[in-house]
C-alpha cells in the first residue's frame, strides 16, 4: 500500500475551512483506492505573524522538506501587508523547493455558468514560470524622502529558468492537443521579453508537431475573454502568468473553482498545491466558502503523487456535482454551505452516483 506524508498548511481565512473539507474527501478516496495519507499540520499564517513577527518559524522550511506534498489553503489577512505574507511564506517555499512550475488549469465545468454568452468548450492549462522573472527582490529605494527619490525593481530571466519552463510547457502540449501559446510584451519590454521570445522559438524547434502562437499580453488578455476556446497550453513569465491565471478562471465561473499547483517536476523536493482564491476574509468563518477549488487542487496533488485513478474519480465527482446543480455555494448560484457541498461530493463518491456527461 502506498503511503504519502502530506504537510498541511491551512493558512488564513477560508483556508481553515476548505482544507479540512478537502481532507475529508481525500480520506474517502484513500480508502476507496487503497493508499494512505498521513497528515502533519503546520500553523504558518498571518495569525502566526501577528503573534511572533514571522509567517513561519526559522526551521519552517526544514519541517516541510521531507514530506511528499504540501497542501496549502490560503495566505493573507487584513493587518498584514500582502508583500509580507507572500515573501514570508509562499515565495520561500516555492524557491527553497525549486517549484519552478506554477500549473493552473482553466476549464469550464459542466453545469457552471460563464459570464460570457455562447461560450464554447474551454479547457486549457497555464504554465507560469514560478521561480524568477519579475518577482525578484533585487532592487531598492534610493534618496528616500527627497525630490530625487528613486525606486528600482529588477527582473531576472536566466537561460536555465526560461528554458525549463518552456520545455515543460511544450511537453505538456504534446500530451494534450499539440498547441501552445506564449505570452510576451517584447514590443515594450525590449530585453527580458525579447529573450523570452528567442528561447520560445529555439526550444520550439525540438517540437515540430506542436502548433505555436505568440501574443502580447494586452491582446492576449482580450483573447482570453473573447476567444477562450482558442487555447490549450499557455506559457508565461511569473507576472504575466499570475495575471492570466486569475483572468482565465473568471471567464469560466470564478476563482472559487480555480485550482493550482507549484510543481517541482523532478520530485527532488515536495510540490505545493494551493487553490487560487486567496483567504477571502469577508466570508471567512461563515461556512459559505466554495470548496471546489480546493477539491480540484487535491485532485492535482493526487495525480502528482501517482494516484491517477483517484484523481480522475475526484474530477468526475466534482463535475457530477456541478452538472446536477443541486448543491452549490452562492457564488455558483446555489445556497449550500461549505459543509453541505463537501457531504454531497462524498456521497457521490461513496454511492458511485456519477452522472454520465
Amino acid at each position: 500500500m502506498n503511503k504519502y506524508e502530506i504537510a498541511v498548511v491551512p493558512g488564513d481565512g477560508i483556508g481553515n475551512e476548505v482544507i479540512p473539507a478537502s481532507i475529508k474527501v481525500l480520506d474517502v478516496l484513500a480508502v476507496t483506492f487503497g493508499f494512505q495519507l498521513a497528515y502533519k499540520h503546520y500553523d504558518y499564517s498571518c495569525k502566526n505573524f501577528a503573534k511572533v513577527g514571522k509567517m513561519m518559524p526559522d526551521d519552517g522550511l526544514e519541517k516541510l522538506r521531507d514530506c511528499d506534498s504540501i497542501f496549502l489553503g490560503a495566505v493573507g489577512y487584513p493587518g498584514v501587508p500582502d508583500h509580507i505574507s507572500l515573501w514570508g511564506l509562499l515565495i520561500p517555499i516555492r524557491r527553497a523547493f525549486d517549484q519552478y512550475i506554477n500549473l493552473r488549469p482553466v476549464r469550464l465545468l459542466k453545469g457552471v455558468d460563464s459570464p460570457l454568452k455562447n461560450i464554447g468548450n474551454v479547457d486549457y492549462m497555464i504554465v507560469r514560470e514560478n521561480s524568477e522573472g519579475e518577482y525578484s527582490n533585487i532592487g531598492g529605494r534610493f534618496n528616500e524622502g527627497t525630490e530625487n527619490e528613486m525606486v528600482k525593481q529588477e527582473s531576472i530571466f536566466t537561460k536555465k529558468g526560461v528554458d525549463r519552463v518552456m520545455k515543460y510547457a511544450f511537453e505538456l502540449a504534446q500530451k494534450r492537443n499539440n498547441k501552445i501559446t506564449s505570452a510576451t510584451k517584447s514590443n515594450g519590454i525590449i530585453h527580458t521579453m525579447t529573450y523570452w521570445d528567442e528561447r520560445f522559438k529555439e526550444i520550439g524547434t525540438a517540437y515540430p508537431n506542436v502548433e505555436k502562437n505568440q501574443f502580447h499580453i494586452d491582446i492576449l488578455c482580450a483573447h482570453f475573454v473573447q476567444h477562450p476556446e482558442w487555447f490549450d497550453v499557455v506559457v508565461a513569465s511569473n507576472l504575466f502568468g499570475d495575471i492570466l491565471s486569475d483572468l482565465g478562471p473568471a471567464v469560466v465561473g470564478g476563482i472559487g473553482i480555480a485550482a493550482g499547483g507549484n510543481i517541482n517536476p523532478e520530485k527532488i523536493f515536495p510540490s505545493m498545491f494551493e487553490p487560487v482564491h486567496g483567504s477571502a476574509p469577508d466570508i471567512a468563518g461563515k461556512n459559505i466558502a466554495n470548496p471546489i477549488a480546493c477539491f480540484w487542487t487535491g485532485a492535482m496533488m493526487l495525480a502528482h503523487l501517482g494516484e491517477l485513478e483517484a484523481a480522475k474519480l475526484l474530477m468526475d465527482a466534482i463535475e457530477t456535482l456541478t452538472f446536477s446543480r443541486k448543491v452549490l455555494t452562492r457564488d455558483l448560484g446555489g445556497t449550500a454551505t461549505t459543509t453541505e457541498v463537501t457531504n454531497e461530493l462524498i456521497n457521490i463518491i461513496k454511492n458511485n452516483s456519477f452522472i454520465k456527461i
